[in-house]
């Protein structure tokens, strides 16, 4: 049994540590601070169906994300917290939903181990503040699955129809993967269960009705900004339609070769990122698909009244059609998060609460012990090492290595100890990548730096340009102001300044000899680590520099 009060505060300290990283991690350059300018330039300039990035047209991702970031940022002021917090709330939500729907299949405890290994998993750490419209996603397709689930179980209405304004407002979120992942999950649950009759039932006319209605105003918006004007170039191709964009070539494209994209194209890619994504249950995860796979053959792919394989099944087909793509990226897998926790949990389940895994127990455990004690070493390392961060948080960091090794030898848990360790190490790490080691790397991104030079000085933004510079989106969404990139020195005036990189200061200096440097500092992709980066001692060869320079003697 696992007990409520145990299970509220494992979900209770999952959510702070997902507010810590909220509120004192700095957006890190590339989407997440594209996606929060985007959401602040909509605001600022109420364009609400038609969508831009830094006055250009916008095409790649639909404007949910968007739409609701907006509105927080008005209700709340514009904060990178502000622009999170409907993506916490989603977050928040497809915990609450993977519960639901392993509770219709199975037992209390499977649901709650199935909301734990969710809500505790690394890329719900990561997406809560690494804001993309993945989280958003996740909690709209979760939140389907639950609910058709309980339509399929109980014929109510009320099911039904959540389950499709869900998808519609997933496919606002990231397109088309919004109905095919609840496709993908219940086609195969249903003919392995020989229940044909789901397959044609009218109520679907209904749902598609459904879908249809709520896509009308995003549909509006695509067509007024593209279709009337067909040519407009997005990643140096023309669009003819963006209806077609979004409805076909942005998803199917990937397959057809339509699509520009072309990267990390191997079967095995998304397989290999959820080695650290989900951790700390990626082992306990493949063992489960291994046991549900084995346990079909010999059932003969047949399902009784009372099984499910829309987790197993779900994961499995979401997988091999996103590993085909022609482009992936680690985080597209997280849409079947969910799916993956369920069948975890079905595992964990078996192996701590049941006699059938005896023989697993132990190997199990050691070698989570090693993986976890290692992890904390980790920890004390990135906390003394790389920066310069105040001694007792490496004391802090130690304190809980011993802590790890208190927890490993206790003789009375309120957990079984695998859980245990697992939980306190990937919740413990987290605390403190949040609040000592994602502050410190980020402050080495060109964004946020010169933005915070810029507003502490007051300084005018309209004076103020771009040049020969990849800036990404924090200065815009930080400074609260669209800086405008000039292609040409003699494109500035006197009575300007100019942020670029260093080695282009002598340009300047050459056309404006009274050019002054009022400020320099760092211009590192942040979300590239390296290790030349994170030693101290080779750092300033690893990291550009950029400086803010009035090209004139007026103030």
């Amino acid at each position: 049994m696992i007990p409520n009060r145990v299970y509220r505060l494992i979900l209770s300290l999952c959510a702070l540590v997902y507010l810590l990283g909220m509120f004192l991690v700095p957006l890190m350059d590339i989407d997440a601070s594209q996606y929060a300018s985007i959401s602040r330039e909509m605001l600022e300039n109420k364009s609400f169906l038609q969508v831009f990035d830094l006055g250009y047209d916008y095409l790649d991702k639909p404007p949910m994300l968007f739409w609701l970031s907006a509105l927080s940022m008005k209700m709340l002021g514009v904060h990178d917290w502000a622009y999170r917090l409907p993506s916490f709330f989603f977050a928040l939500l497809a915990v609450l939903s993977t519960y639901r729907l392993a509770r219709i299949y199975y037992s209390r405890e499977i649901a709650q181990l199935s909301a734990m290994v969710l809500a505790s998993s690394q890329a719900l750490f990561l997406i809560t503040h690494d804001v993309r419209t993945d989280t958003m996603l996740m909690g709209w397709v979760a939140l389907s699955l639950w609910q058709m689930a309980a339509w399929y179980e109980t014929g109510r209405w009320k099911y039904f129809l959540v389950a499709f304004v869900a998808i519609a407002c997933g496919m606002m979120t990231k397109g088309p993967i919004a109905l095919m992942v609840p496709a993908f999950a219940f086609v195969p649950h249903v003919l392995l269960r020989r229940d044909w009759k789901q397959l044609f039932r009218w109520e679907y006319l209904v749902g598609v009705l459904i879908i249809a209605v709520m896509l009308v105003p995003m549909s509006i918006g695509l067509y007024q900004q593209f279709d009337l004007h067909p040519g407009k170039m997005i990643n140096g191709v023309p669009i003819r339609s963006g209806l077609r964009f979004y409805y076909w070539t942005q998803s199917f494209g990937r397959y057809t070769g339509e699509n520009v994209f072309n990267e990390m194209n191997h079967f095995t890619f998304l397989l290999e990122n959820m080695l650290w994504s989900f951790l700390p249950w990626i082992l306990f995860f493949l063992l489960g698909l291994a046991f549900s796979v084995k346990e079909l053959l010999q059932k003969r792919f047949h399902l009784s009244g009372s099984e499910e394989w829309v987790s197993t099944g779900g994961f499995m087909v979401t997988y091999c059609i996103l590993a085909r793509s022609q482009a992936q990226l680690p985080h597209y897998i997280f849409v079947v998060f969910p799916l993956a926790a369920i069948v975890t949990a079905r595992f964990l389940y078996r192996l701590l609460f049941t006699s059938d895994l005896l023989h697993w127990k132990k190997p199990l455990l050691v070698l989570h012990a090693i993986i976890f004690a290692l992890l904390w070493v980790a920890v004390i390392i990135l906390m003394k090492w790389p920066f310069n961060v105040p001694a007792y948080v490496t004391v802090l960091a130690v304190a809980g290595l011993i802590g790890f090794f208190v927890i490993l030898f206790a003789r009375k848990l309120r957990l079984p100890l695998v859980l245990t360790i697992a939980l306190y190490t990937v919740i413990g790490v987290n605390c403190f990548l949040s609040t000592a080691f994602y502050p410190n790397v980020v402050r080495y991104q060109l964004g946020n730096d010169a933005a915070a030079f810029i507003n502490t000085r007051q300084l005018p933004k309209e004076k103020i340009g771009l040049y020969g510079i990849h800036e990404g989106r924090a200065l815009h969404f930080y400074a609260k102001h669209i800086f405008p990139t000039k292609l040409s020195v003699t494109d500035f005036k006197e009575d300007e300044m100019v942020i670029t990189m260093k080695d282009s200061l002598p340009l300047f200096t050459r056309t404006f000899p009274q050019a002054t440097v009022l400020h320099e500092g760092p211009h590192f992709g942040v979300t590239a680590l390296t290790l030349p980066f994170l030693n101290p001692a080779t750092r300033d060869q690893e990291v550009p520099k950029y400086v803010l320079v009035r090209l004139g003697n007026r103030p």
